[in-house]
């Protein structure tokens, strides 16, 4: 049996193949457009799913999509006639892409892809809850918290086996999602793409909060109750009927206008920052206190944009009675399409559950055949590594030389962090190294910090983690504190609170990428490598060997491995990339 998920027409459109319950393939539309965070019906995600499988579409069972839009639609018309006529220009934007998109959902997706078998719709909220059908736990608490799904932006409920309740929701416009865009916008960052610059900032402000007065100014906004059921004050917020986020009295509020982006970001912003992550923090904790006294079950399942926020995930365990905690490598929208698939297979339809998403590898892949084809037809010079143990030697001495190196190998991650096959690797003892990562190749702001990878068995050595180590760091999901005693031994992955977004890497997930963690703590001492998105500011992680060797060649990176080969930057001229679609051809 096999199952279509398909996420769209909101950001991170996706789809995700599922094969008599078990996820084959996934992959997020924008890797494919290179339009970051597309929006658009995922024609090639889609393709890419059935070609992986060698099927077409009439092979497919049921297709399933990730929200109710005529239930969304009510929630969209109420909102404008409570607001109206403050929302009449808005009203009328939004209108077409109801009518061109949302209203015509069947109709596309059986035009597109000429499927003739049924479609299933279900609620937002459960399409994230779902994630709980490929948990490792028999029986868990949900959360679930994002902007807005239909009419709901956050919900806790109990999943058993193939059963899902959510057993309680807070409603729009009342949302924890949409509070944190609102002061990403005022301080300047873009909504639903930049709420992990504001996280990242939060730590060069006043975490106490009783010496933030920021704390004390965005407490008037938000009243959070014991048990972590919340209220807006409104009167502070204008997205229920505008197209932007911050009103003037929340600036008020504030002490300042919207900060303009590229402009200086004060020690107010980032005590701002700070403010925010400490009432997220607040709410959730409430939360999940609340739902375990509830249930008494000590296994969690966190999903919705918010489960990205990697810094509170860091702190459940120690600051509630809960156990275990499982995130999916994409707990956003983007995630949503594989939720619709398991929720179809496991719910819907009853079959037991036989898949447990441990491994985030779920894309596309290109064979040694197909790179060499690509680098030959574009005279790019390159060296053929003969066996898999020396391009582990060699790029593990590389990277000790304090080259920056793009590693391309193997299918390509599920989910918005790159975990090592569409990575940029570089070496975390050097103290410059982050400057010069930022400056030369990510093209970001400086505040901004990089990801140490290590390997689960070294990882308690460095990491002040929690015990046993929660399967959702393979994904990058989790931040903790480095030991103080390798602060400076690896200051390019310390972040300034003295913490670190780590990456672990078990063996049998990607043995190579294992290894050459392993090389490299040989050389230096230390197993642990700088981990970063294999893309530049702006861009979708690259996907293809052209992709890869582009941004290459537009950046400061010295080396790209892929697969059996190397390529260095110094030995192939610029322009020969002139041509960009003679390259794609």
């Amino acid at each position: 049996m096999y199952i279509l998920g398909i996420s769209c027409f909101y950001h991170d459109s996706s789809a995700a193949l599922l094969k008599d319950g078990k996820i084959v393939a996934a992959a997020q539309e924008e890797r494919f457009t290179r339009k970051k965070h597309d929006t658009s019906f995922p024609e090639n995600a889609i393709k890419y799913c059935l070609e992986s499988q060698k099927i077409t579409i009439d092979e497919v069972d049921y297709i399933g999509f990730y929200e109710k839009p005529f239930l969304k639609f009510e929630r969209f018309l109420y909102q404008h006639l409570q607001c109206f006529p403050k929302s009449y220009k808005i009203f009328l934007s939004s209108i077409p892409n109801w009518t061109n998109e949302k209203f015509r959902i069947i109709k596309i997706i059986k035009k597109k892809l000429k499927y003739k078998k049924d479609i299933l719709f279900m609620q937002h909220h459960m399409a994230h809850a779902a994630s709980f059908l490929i948990s490792p736990f028999k029986e868990a608490v949900i959360l679930t918290i994002d902007g807005v799904g239909e009419w709901t932006t956050t919900t806790y409920g109990f999943g058993k086996e193939n059963d899902i309740k959510l057993l309680k929701e807070i409603k729009f416009p009342h949302s924890i999602g949409l509070l944190y865009s609102a002061i990403t916008a005022y301080l300047g960052f873009s909504v639903n793409n930049s709420e992990y610059k504001v996280m990242g900032l939060s730590p060069y402000g006043d975490m106490n909060k009783k010496t933030n007065q920021y704390y004390e100014k965005l407490k008037k906004v938000i009243d959070i109750k014991d048990d972590g059921s919340y209220r807006l004050d409104m009167s502070y917020f204008i997205f229920h009927y505008a197209n932007r986020m911050p009103s003037k009295k929340l600036c008020i509020l504030l002490d300042g206008p919207v900060r303009q982006s590229e402009s200086e970001v004060t020690q107010r912003h980032k005590d701002i920052a700070a403010a925010l992550q400490l009432i997220t923090e607040e709410a959730i904790i409430k939360i999940l206190n609340y739902s375990y006294k509830l249930t008494n079950c000590k296994n969690l399942v966190i999903s919705g944009g918010v489960g990205l926020n990697s810094v509170i995930n860091g702190k459940i365990l120690r600051n509630t009675s809960f156990k275990n905690i499982w995130i999916q490598p994409d707990p956003g929208d983007g995630g949503t399409s594989i939720g619709a698939a398991v929720f179809i297979y496991n719910t819907i339809l009853g079959n037991k559950r036989i898949y447990e998403l441990d491994n985030p590898y779920l894309g596309p892949e290109f064979s040694k055949e197909e790179i060499k084809k690509f680098l030959e037809e574009n005279n790019i010079k390159y060296y053929e590594f003969k066996r898999e143990k020396e391009i582990v030697r060699e790029t593990a001495k590389l990277i000790y030389n304090n080259n920056v190196v793009g590693w391309f190998h193997g299918r390509m991650e599920w989910g918005p962090r790159a975990l090592g096959a569409r990575s940029i690797l570089s070496n975390p003892c050097n103290p410059h190294m982050q400057e010069i990562l930022n400056l030369k190749v990510k093209h970001r702001e400086k505040f901004r910090p990089f990801a140490p990878v290590v390997c689960v068995d070294d990882a308690s050595e460095y990491f002040d983690c929690d015990k046993p180590i929660p399967l959702p760091t393979d994904f990058m999901l989790m931040v903790y504190p480095i030991k103080k005693r390798y602060h400076k031994k690896i200051p390019a992955v310390t972040h300034v609170d003295g913490s670190g977004r780590l990456q672990t890497i078990r063996r049998g997930q990607n043995n190579i990428y294992y290894d050459l963690i392993k090389e490299f703590g040989k050389l230096s001492g230390i197993p642990i490598l700088i981990n970063t998105s294999f893309n530049i500011r702006g861009e979708p992680i690259v996907c293809t060997p052209y992709d890869a060797y582009k941004c290459m060649m537009g950046t400061g990176i010295d080396y790209l491995i892929m697969d059996k080969f190397l390529i260095k930057r110094e030995d192939n001229p610029q322009d020969i990339w002139d041509s960009e679609e003679s390259a794609k051809d």
